[in-house]
């Protein structure tokens, strides 16, 4: 079997199921997201607040960002190795998508839970 440096225990099989169980995730938040617009009260600070102030709503609200974050650095690694040749190039642009998508869930959490 051919060794890739770059995989470092990446699993196909790993990553397709990773990719499907955080595409459902996305497909339940926004089922839940068009339902409040769709059949809650009329939209105003109020609602927005007292919805985004529930626990379930919060920790939903994470776990699809949470999903939207590896659903995008799969696919990130998926091109990055597909088409970037040169390893410390590779590694280095990797490097620098995971400090974004770090600084986003970090964002996220501070948004949500108002810490």
């Amino acid at each position: 079997m051919v060794s890739n440096v770059s995989t470092i225990g990446r699993n196909g099989v790993h990553d397709f199921i990773l990719i499907r169980a955080t595409a459902i995730i996305l497909t339940l938040y926004t089922i839940y997201m068009v339902c409040f617009f769709a059949f809650g009260p009329e939209l105003n600070f109020e609602t927005w607040t007292a919805f985004f102030s529930k626990l379930s709503t919060k920790v939903f609200t994470m776990l699809a960002l949470a999903s939207v974050l590896i659903h995008g650095w799969i696919g990130m690694w998926q091109v990055l190795t597909d088409y970037i040749k040169p390893a410390f190039l590779r590694a280095g642009l990797m490097f620098a998508i995971v400090a974004v998508l770090f600084v986003y869930l970090l964002s996220g959490f501070f948004i949500v839970w108002g810490a």
